[in-house]
């Protein structure tokens, strides 16, 4: 039951890489469900129950509702009031992702994802890098729209991803040995990295 995570410089096709790669394996994507299941047990948006039930689905909702019963959760949980700051947002990370990897045949996008897995010998971590003007492009192609606000995205994602390591105590988060693969997506296509990432982790898929 591998783990797969998948960090990326916005815009160089991440999710678009792991929902492939989820999709061949048979496997779970988990991106913004991780943060909407957040807020519900944090209990700072009535609204979104539904919304996490809406998105999450099947597997991965049973996964992640185990969590209802663990020591941190129930710690926080007892705050009636609903309360999130940088501290809980970080323990519930920890806790749903490392739950998630518990379980198995996961794609996880980002959050840390492979620092919180990386002592796990099931988990395979991916990195994707491409060119600020490229990201810029792949954007513009697939969420259509204009150069401007384009850039803007992809510069408003990069300083979150920054100041999420931060908050890690991690600086090293591009550097090429944190990870099993690393894809130029300027240089390699994505389903020729589908193929790769697919082969790693299981060589007969």
């Amino acid at each position: 039951m591998a783990v797969i995570t998948i960090s990326r410089k916005f815009g160089a096709g991440g999710k678009t890489l792991g929902e492939r790669v989820a999709k061949r394996l048979g496997y779970t994507f988990a991106d913004e469900d991780i943060v909407q299941k957040i807020a519900e047990l944090a209990r700072v948006s009535s609204g979104w129950v539904e919304s996490v039930e809406k998105e999450a689905g099947g597997r991965l909702s049973r996964i992640i509702n185990k969590m209802v019963s663990k020591p941190l959760v129930d710690r926080i949980l007892k705050d009636e009031r609903g309360y999130i700051d940088e501290q809980i947002y970080l323990d519930y990370l920890v806790v749903l992702i490392s739950h998630m990897a518990e379980e198995g045949n996961v794609v996880i996008l980002g959050r840390g994802s492979q620092y919180i897995l990386s002592d796990m010998p099931e988990a395979y971590h991916v990195l994707l890098i491409n060119s600020f003007e490229n990201r810029v492009r792949f954007i513009m192609a697939h969420y259509n729209m204009t150069e401007q606000r384009a850039a803007q995205l992809v510069r408003v994602n990069d300083k979150r991803r920054a100041n999420l390591y931060h908050k890690l105590s991690k600086q090293d988060y591009d550097q090429p040995e944190l990870y099993h693969l690393v894809i130029n997506t300027a240089r390699v296509p994505l389903e020729d990295a589908e193929r790769l990432v697919v082969q790693m982790v299981n060589p007969e898929a």
